[in-house]
């Protein structure tokens, strides 16, 4: 059961009076109020929810900061049924179905019973990922980008996993990683907020600030495709010897289903060690654990080493941006670092 949720009353239903004691017929009949009633205790029960797990993920975000090198062994629980329908509640309304054809809307008629459902399958370990739908969308030169288009169920999962790891990994990522942040957008991030201050604007301060020559602007291709899916668990937490953060092996489980689900097209479920689906709810977040350990965290010793005078770098998911009078420094190890057992 929900935190906090309670069943509906049953709606009181206006019956129109007898006329015996002579009552003329057209007499306006009083309005029921079980209707609207009971969307003030929805409304109201959907708020205490919501403030339930903002307070229980709140306890994680406070853990995490606190604890730099905590391995948090037990999170499967903040996946709770409030979780779940708060995540329902966060997808795109008109979002494209994936392969089980359910649109949000479809999945909305029942929604108490089918959650209720999804949050004993995720919790007992029957939860199965279905593949992700193909689908291509065209790029600005020309070519098709391929997306993959999870589940209804798989969504919901993945979102809600999405909002505890982010209580997680927030506090730990670096404050010049901007790509696919919570208000650290670097298209349209406010500029009256410093947590998310545009891209263009820190470059700006940094070359107004330094003495610069060059620009460097690199872009990993073909990251969401091409990167390890073995590093993509190693580096969260497959082991004790590797892993950072994540102690808990029924999320690293939950990661691994998605990533070995793999992808219908033209009829045909492909699985690949490498990728993770480009515009899945999971893969930004997956991308910026990855980096931040690949390149954001060689980056910033790099910055604070002797060899770097006069430059500084900005990273985002997908891309590394560079600038400094000595960009060719930057180069050669930043490409270094896109090789070897974490790139494949």
């Amino acid at each position: 059961m929900m935190h906090g949720r309670g069943k509906s009353d049953p709606a009181i239903v206006a019956r129109k009076p007898t006329n015996k004691a002579g009552r003329p017929v057209a007499e306006p009949v009083e309005r029921g109020a079980g209707a609207e009633g009971n969307a003030g205790r929805q409304s109201t029960l959907r708020a205490q929810n919501r403030e339930c797990v903002t307070r229980a993920l709140d306890r994680v975000r406070q853990a995490a900061k606190q604890r730099k090198k905590e391995r948090f062994t037990s999170l499967l629980h903040h996946i709770s049924l409030d979780l779940l329908q708060l995540a329902f509640s966060a997808l795109k309304r008109d979002a494209a179905a994936g392969v089980d054809g359910l649109t949000w809307q479809d999945y909305e008629a029942d929604l108490e019973r089918k959650l209720e459902d999804l949050h004993t399958r995720v919790h007992r370990g029957a939860y199965r990922a279905l593949p992700s739908q193909r689908r291509y969308i065209p790029k600005p030169d020309g070519r098709q980008r391929p997306l993959a288009v999870a589940a209804r169920e798989d969504k919901i999962v993945q979102r809600a996993t999405v909002a505890v790891l982010n209580a997680i990994y927030e506090g730990d990522f670096l404050g010049f990683s901007y790509g696919f942040r919570p208000k650290r957008s670097q298209h349209d991030a406010p500029r009256d907020k410093p947590v998310g201050r545009r891209l263009t604007d820190a470059l700006v301060v940094g070359i107004t600030s330094k003495k610069v020559n060059y620009i460097l602007d690199a872009d990993i291709r073909s990251f969401f495709d091409s990167v390890s899916q073995e590093w993509l668990i190693r580096f969260p937490g497959s082991s004790p010897r590797t892993s950072h953060r994540i102690g808990d092996r029924r999320i690293i489980r939950l990661i691994q289903k998605w990533l070995k689900a793999g992808v219908l097209e033209d009829g045909v479920v492909r699985v690949s060690d490498t990728g993770t689906g480009q515009g899945s709810v999971i893969s930004p977040l997956l991308a910026n654990v990855y980096l931040h350990y690949v390149l954001d965290l060689w980056a910033q010793r790099w910055r604070r080493g002797p060899s770097a005078h006069g430059t500084s770098s900005v990273g985002k998911a997908g891309t590394q941006v560079s600038y400094g009078h000595r960009a060719e420094l930057v180069l050669r190890p930043a490409v270094g670092r896109t090789r070897g057992p974490v790139w494949r």
